[in-house]
């Protein structure tokens, strides 16, 4: 499970990396570019939320609470995929 909370606090600092990297190029994306990032934006907020109290506790955390913030973590990050792209295609 050590190895687990190790992945998942490595996933959101790098979430939070590419959210402040996007913050800085966020202005050249259109109306929906910036709606999205506000919405993954406080995503990662409440998910970093969720995640400070129980990263002690992982360990004794049920495995479903771990896929579920995994879960939660993937969707933005393929939330800012989707945000490289209009910014690439337009």
């Amino acid at each position: 499970m050590a190895e687990d909370k190790n992945a998942l606090e490595e996933l959101i600092s790098a979430l939070r990396q590419e959210r402040d990297e996007l913050r800085l190029k966020i202005h050249l994306a259109g109306m929906e570019g910036q709606e999205e990032y506000k919405r993954l934006s406080a995503k990662i907020d409440e998910l970093t939320k969720q995640y400070e109290p129980v990263s002690d506790a992982m360990q004794d955390t049920a495995k479903n609470v771990f896929s579920a913030l995994m879960l939660a973590a993937d969707e933005m990050k393929n939330g800012f995929t989707r945000i490289r792209k209009q910014m690439t295609d337009s």
